[in-house]
């Protein structure tokens, strides 16, 4: 993990456009974007629910509260 992080920072500067005003990025290019932003969002979850069980097990309880409760 700790290689994986320090080659974080240059692959998001590689990832910005050159000029404000550069051309919309090809749909593969966004979805790209966006599965790594989901990979590392979900892995800060991952993160804060070991770090923090008691409050983890308190979400999941809401979680599932709320979704017995939903009307379909």
């Amino acid at each position: 993990m700790g290689a994986q992080a320090a080659d974080r920072p240059a692959e998001r500067i590689r990832e910005r456009p050159a000029a404000p005003d550069a051309p919309v990025d090809d749909d593969a290019e966004r979805r790209r974007r966006r599965a790594q932003f989901l990979r590392e969002l979900n892995e800060a979850r991952e993160l804060r629910d070991r770090v923090q069980p008691r409050r983890a097990r308190a979400a999941r309880m809401r979680q599932q509260m709320r979704m017995r409760t939903f009307r379909w």
